[in-house]
């Protein structure tokens, strides 16, 4: 796996003047899993975090329930490290491609995406790995 190597400054704010955030000053993002390509959480980013994200190469979400910045791993030690950051062809949404260290969901589970429709009935298509209440006390 490649490394991540934070943009020049120019192309930093070309990224983030490319991006059409929506009018709460949000754009959805997918992060993916750069090795797997297994699809781990949908999240939000506002400038800030994307900023923070390309700078850094940590990724960093906002939270909207908390209406603040919320690093991956900041609390729970399942962190995201970026390897690419890419806008979509009508660049209101993102994808990140990640390292990903543990669990991505709250749940404890490696993606967000356990729920599914099989056989005619919803079904939990993969059991937790982690303990979420030892990794983020029952919060998000």
């Amino acid at each position: 796996m490649t490394s991540y190597t934070p943009p020049h400054e120019r192309a930093r704010e070309a990224f983030l003047d490319a991006v059409r955030f929506d009018r709460a000053g949000l754009v959805p993002i997918i992060a993916q899993d750069a090795a797997t390509g297994e699809v781990l959480m949908l999240a939000w980013m506002n400038r800030a975090a994307v900023e923070e994200t390309l700078a850094t190469g940590r990724v960093c979400y906002f939270s909207r329930s908390r209406g603040t910045l919320w690093r991956k791993g900041e609390t729970s030690g399942q962190v995201q490290r970026l390897v690419e950051l890419r806008l979509d062809c009508d660049r209101d949404s993102l994808l990140a491609l990640v390292e990903q260290t543990g669990v991505a969901c709250h749940t404890g589970r490696r993606s967000c995406f356990f729920t599914a429709i099989r056989d005619g009935a919803v079904t939990e298509i993969a059991a937790p790995l982690a303990d979420p209440e030892a990794l983020y006390g029952g919060a998000r």
